[in-house]
């Protein structure tokens, strides 16, 4: 496989140790893939940040929300019925169980790899009994003047897409879950294609059927429909056991570019490539047969959950495209493609 990123020399831009916690008692485990978007003159990132109270041998303890905020529940780590092999989700007694809790937090930049935290803006968290397990990954798409935010709803009912809409990232209008479990990486393009807008996403099936990407249509950007298969997973390579849709989708002269991410039976995930037509984006074009972005450094490597690279944010300026990615679903980290180099990788003979 041919790694086509540029990687910062600063990275990794941002760990646990870089931010606070949002309450006293818990613990910043992990910082996660961010979105990214321009506002007021600077880069903006948009942290999925997850805590956890400070672990003890003989206890497993997690946060999650109820109606009267954050509740930590205790289990005993050598409970029969306890299965923790997993370090992001735990069972128990036949229920599935988040070890953190995820909350959305906004950092900017002047340079594009020095990121604060401005004070006046505060942190994006869950709300209702759909979001009890926390808000995860967003992206972020700026559609005629207006953002809107996509991201994960965590609850014991369900995983499924959220939906967020802002002008000025102080007041926010709530739309709700705009696609219901188990529904997961949408991503909205950034312009209307004859007057109606779309987006990727993912749905997700335990039997028939796999984690592919989806194309969806909708007259307002909330409600959605004319949903649409549009990329499989691939039996033997990088990509064979689940694909994601990244950010918004790259107009370019040839067609709408996508960045993805896939991961194969060991659960390394990468990045890849795929070329949307421009006036019907649900004819595939042509896709990367390799991954264009591969874990290889330490921070890649090693982490909360190694051997992963995953992307849902990224700044276009001409043909350099700078990808801010979640590494080892504990860092933070930028890189920078050639948009006409990935262009020239993908095959159009790609089925």
């Amino acid at each position: 496989m041919a790694d086509l990123a540029k990687r910062f020399r600063q990275n990794p831009l941002l760990s646990p140790e870089s931010l606070n916690p949002s309450l006293e008692g818990l613990e910043i485990t992990c910082l996660l893939n961010p979105g990214v978007f321009r506002f007021d003159g600077k880069i903006w990132i948009l942290v999925r940040v997850a805590e956890r109270p400070a672990q003890r041998d003989d206890i497993i303890s997690f946060p999650v929300l109820d109606e009267n905020g954050i509740k930590i529940i205790e289990i005993d780590s050598k409970h029969p019925e306890l299965n923790k092999q997993d370090p992001r989700v735990i069972n128990y007694k036949g229920a599935d169980y988040l070890t953190t809790l995820s909350h959305l937090r906004l950092l900017c930049s002047d340079n594009g790899f020095d990121f604060y935290e401005p004070e006046e803006f505060g942190l994006l968290t869950g709300k209702g009994e759909d979001q009890a397990f926390g808000i995860e990954d967003c992206r972020v798409s700026l559609i005629e003047g207006t953002y809107y935010l996509t991201f994960t709803s965590v609850s014991s009912n369900g995983v499924g897409v959220g939906l967020k809409t802002t002008q000025n990232w102080k007041d926010f209008t709530e739309q709700g879950m705009i696609l219901p479990p188990h529904n997961k990486d949408c991503a909205l393009f950034e312009e209307k294609i004859n007057g109606v807008f779309y987006a990727l996403h993912r749905p997700s099936s335990v039997d028939i059927g796999g984690n592919y990407i989806w194309l969806a249509q909708s007259p307002d950007g909330v409600h959605w429909g004319k949903h649409t298969c549009i990329l499989k997973t691939r039996n033997g390579r990088w990509d064979s056991q689940r694909v994601g849709a990244g950010a918004a989708p790259i107009k370019t002269p040839q067609g709408w570019l996508e960045i993805y991410h896939g991961a194969n039976a060991e659960h390394q995930y990468c990045l890849g490539a795929f070329l949307m037509d421009l006036n019907d984006p649900s004819k595939v074009l042509a896709r990367t047969d390799d991954a264009i972005m591969i874990p290889s450094e330490s921070y890649e490597l090693n982490g909360f959950f190694g051997q992963v690279v995953f992307t849902n944010g990224h700044i276009v300026e001409g043909d350099k495209l700078t990808i801010y990615y979640g590494a080892a679903d504990e860092f933070v980290c930028g890189a920078v493609f050639s948009i006409q180099e990935i262009l020239s990788a993908l095959n159009y003979q790609y089925a």
